[in-house]
């Protein structure tokens, strides 16, 4: 049973069980991201580790387009040329650090073209199912733009250093087939299975242990930035705060009574 929630941007938010479907819509504007929606989606995914009805993420789009990029309005093209980036994509930053750092899992459901900002919307998921036929364009270089909106931090921790370097020197379109060969992408699949696929890799993570799920999360991507010693000290602390949990004590009970786990997210 689905619940489905407009919200005042170009946004739809929908209840799947404990999968919280994030749906793009503004297919009229190809899915770019405007600030509403990239405040209203920053929101939603901060709010998400107080509310305990959220197990799972799955981010999408309406229309034959995932997500075109950043949005910055009806510009003409010389004030364009002349905007201050360094400024006016801090609320994407937010965005994408919140995608980053929220500790439900996430699946993205890439069902056509990526550009810009997209990329970081579609790989920063946990898990990314895509079209077999999506295209990838890393617009940046061709624009004469530095990557930015927080690009040149979390792609590196994505996509091995060549790869990098040839998707965003080169500017190249490349297609879902091309990441996942790649080892970039999770799932190619044809276009009328990618939602169903992406719904159903949600619904097995928000059958999970939501917490345990949510300290791995968190104990990989600090890992990233951090020096051995730290990362055994994050190691240690997850450990213990997860000896008392609920889903821990059915996991080991599970596995003494040789039974599936039932885990309530807690």
């Amino acid at each position: 049973m689905s619940d489905t929630s407009p919200t005042k941007s170009g946004l739809v938010v929908e209840q799947n069980g404990g999968v919280t479907v994030l749906r793009l819509d503004r297919p009229d504007k190809r899915n770019t991201i405007d600030g509403a929606t990239a405040r209203e989606l920053t929101d939603v995914l901060v709010n998400a580790c107080t509310d305990s009805s959220i197990r799972a993420f799955l981010i999408t789009g309406t229309g034959r387009d995932f997500c075109t990029g950043a949005d910055l309005g009806d510009t003409s093209a010389p004030l364009l040329a002349a905007l201050d980036y360094r400024y006016a994509t801090d609320f994407y930053r937010r965005l994408f650090q919140a995608l980053w750092e929220v500790e439900k899992p996430v699946v993205s459901a890439v069902n056509g073209t990526v550009a810009g900002a997209g990329w970081m919307l579609a790989l920063l998921a946990d898990l990314v199912v895509a079209d077999e036929a999506a295209r990838w364009t890393h617009v940046f270089s061709r624009r004469g733009m530095v990557p930015h909106a927080g690009d040149p931090y979390f792609l590196p921790r994505i996509i091995p250093f060549h790869r990098l370097n040839e998707i965003a020197l080169l500017s190249d379109t490349l297609t879902s087939a091309d990441l996942h060969r790649w080892g970039i992408i999770n799932r190619s699949v044809p276009a009328a299975d990618v939602e169903a696929t992406a719904l159903e890799l949600a619904q097995r993570l928000a059958e999970g242990p939501t917490r345990t799920l949510g300290l791995t999360k968190r104990l990989y991507r600090r890992s990233l930035s951090s020096d051995m010693a730290t990362s055994f000290e994050d190691e240690r602390n997850a450990t213990a705060l997860l000896t008392t949990t609920s889903d821990r004590l059915e996991g080991v009970a599970s596995l003494m009574e040789r039974r599936p786990p039932n885990f309530i997210g807690n």
